[in-house]
């Protein structure tokens, strides 16, 4: 199962979350990205218009980019951008999600969903019901499962390795969360520390290395 990629409805079209710009890359306002399709020559073709997620405190808070170029830089993707002509540009772009418009005939990429197709689904671990999906989260770092387990909401890394598989017609969802993740690990006994053995109180006290040459006589020539 690839990376969890998550399409989001838009109010008027259909949007597909395609990757994240990552390291501005030389002098000429080319950008790194991590993409999040399984179908980059697809996605990023010149001319591709993609709809940002930003901090509304960003200047490009609202604005779409156009894709110029992408290449390959040692297996890394490298887009360049119009607009964006410098690394001064690219910098202020760091950490941007492009979303782009999904054709509502368009084949779907596999191993993605809509976010109210994930919404209401039942979790379940080892075959058990462990709570269900409340909402998602988009992060630049990945996106998250918000779990509501009936006591608390938990956050689960929408990743293959933790939710290994989406049954959309079942309505399940299956996730193998590490441990301590839905519920408090219990705290290890703390070792027991001996108690010091009582002295005899009738016993000989030893007195210390100084006090025991401070207490030798005092040598004197004759």
């Amino acid at each position: 199962m690839a990376e969890v990629k998550i399409p989001r409805p838009d109010a008027s079209t259909q949007q597909l979350r395609v990757g994240r710009l990552v390291k501005a890359h030389g002098l000429k306002g080319a950008l790194k990205l991590e993409l999040y399709t399984d179908d980059p020559d697809r996605r990023f073709t010149p001319g591709a218009v993609f709809t940002l997620q930003v901090p509304t405190s960003s200047p490009w808070h609202g604005s779409t980019l156009t894709l110029a170029e992408l290449r390959w830089y040692n297996g890394q993707p490298v887009g360049f951008f119009e607009g964006v002509a410098d690394r001064t540009a690219a910098e202020s772009l760091v950490k941007a999600i492009l979303w782009i418009d999904q054709d509502a005939e368009e084949e779907p990429e596999e191993d993605a969903w809509y976010d109210f197709q994930l919404v209401g689904l039942r979790a379940q671990r080892d075959g058990d019901e462990v709570g269900r999906v409340v909402r998602v989260e988009h992060f630049p770092a990945q996106d998250l499962l918000v779990i509501d387990t009936g006591e608390r909401e938990v956050l689960v890394p929408f990743v293959s390795a933790i939710v290994p598989a989406v049954d959309i017609a079942a309505g399940v969802v299956t996730i193998t969360p590490p441990p301590g993740l839905l519920e408090d690990l219990p705290e290890e006994a703390a070792a027991p520390v001996d108690a010091p053995e009582p002295q005899d109180e009738d016993a000989p006290q030893h007195a210390g290395a100084d006090e025991a040459d401070a207490a030798e006589p005092e040598e004197r020539e004759l």
